[in-house]
């Protein structure tokens, strides 16, 4: 299920974005502060973004250009001013598009479900990378092995799945929660530990120092990320 993260203070249409998006099939959180969103939007969890511009603590302007900083996810920012149009169009602030309030709920699922279908278009052609290599480290999807310093590593189905998952999305940050869903699916037996498990495999497998990991980065309160 994919989920969006609105960013909005006034409550009763974000509560009516979320109802129709929902209806839609997608998991929805809310903000009402720009810092919380922010907070939440850095957590690399979402698929995309709603994203006001006038927000109380800090502006929408400024939460684009730090998530995006860190996330290449759809961010469809919601202004109700001429004026922030021309800003989002000229100030690279590297948003994806933009709507203008009033709107029609159905008007913003089909704004969301097109963004999102061109992300999934654009990531899915890595999936058919072959090989993954990143700082000594080569993971050759077609033969399903991997290789640090051309010494081979023998690993288990599901810790090659998280592996190969986590590289091919460098620097963003997945909850165990996530990777769970992702690598073992939903109606798997068991929780979220078992990622936590498998990452301490992988690492005694493929880090020099499994205590000072150079792949695969703990992001306390959050979650894992590969680093490059």
């Amino acid at each position: 299920m994919k989920q969006i993260l609105i960013v909005e203070d006034e409550e009763l249409i974000a509560q009516l974005e979320k109802d129709y998006l929902e209806v839609s099939g997608y998991k929805v959180d809310i903000a009402t502060d720009g810092e919380r969103g922010l907070q939440l939007g850095l957590t690399g969890e979402y698929d995309l973004i709603i994203l006001d511009v006038m927000l109380p603590l800090t502006n929408g302007f400024e939460v684009c250009k730090q998530i995006r900083e860190k996330h290449q996810i759809p961010i469809l920012m919601v202004t109700a001013k001429k004026e922030d149009i021309d800003m989002i169009r000229g100030l690279g602030l590297g948003a994806d598009d933009y709507i203008t309030k009033p709107f029609k709920p159905v008007e913003l699922v089909a704004r969301v479900k097109a963004h999102l279908s061109r992300y999934d278009r654009l990531i899915g052609t890595k999936e058919y990378k072959d090989e993954i290599r990143i700082h000594g480290l080569l993971i050759d999807n077609g033969s399903r092995r991997v290789f640090v310093h051309e010494q081979e590593i023998n690993l288990t189905t599901k810790e090659f799945d998280l592996l190969y998952f986590l590289a091919m999305n460098p620097n963003r940050v997945f909850s165990k929660d996530h990777l769970f869903e992702r690598i073992w699916g939903m109606d798997a037996v068991g929780d979220s530990q078992t990622v936590t498990v498998h990452i301490r495999k992988i690492r005694e497998k493929i880090e020099i120092e499994p205590s000072n990991s150079q792949y695969i980065e703990t992001v306390w309160g959050a979650g894992y990320r590969f680093r490059v």
